[in-house]
């Protein structure tokens, strides 16, 4: 007997900012960085456009947008190599998100 998965899965989802402002409220885990955490819930969780206007948000509230995980790579540097991040890249640039090493 097989199993069927009791919801599908919504493709292009539009989340309202009410619901892209939840995304800043993570708790952190596996011991990175809270907002490192956050962008990489955003980032899993969200359409690019959602995403872009999350890293609005993000940096409006003071978050650090180059915060790194625990081998010093900013969520840029580790999104980097994605096949499909290219949105989501650009969102982060455009948000301030550096290309450089985390300090």
């Amino acid at each position: 007997m097989t199993l069927k998965k009791d919801k599908a899965k919504v493709l292009g989802e539009h989340f309202d900012d009410d619901r892209i402002r939840t995304f800043l409220n993570v708790e952190p885990y596996g011991g990175l960085e809270h907002d490192y955490c956050a962008l990489e819930k955003a980032y899993r969780g969200m359409n690019a456009e959602n995403f872009a206007t999350f890293a609005r948000f993000f940096v409006e509230e003071g978050h650090n947008i180059n915060a790194s995980n625990g081998e010093g790579k900013t969520f840029l540097q580790a999104i980097s190599s994605h096949r499909h991040a290219g949105e989501y890249i650009e969102a982060l640039k455009a948000a301030g998100a550096s290309d450089e090493e985390a300090n």
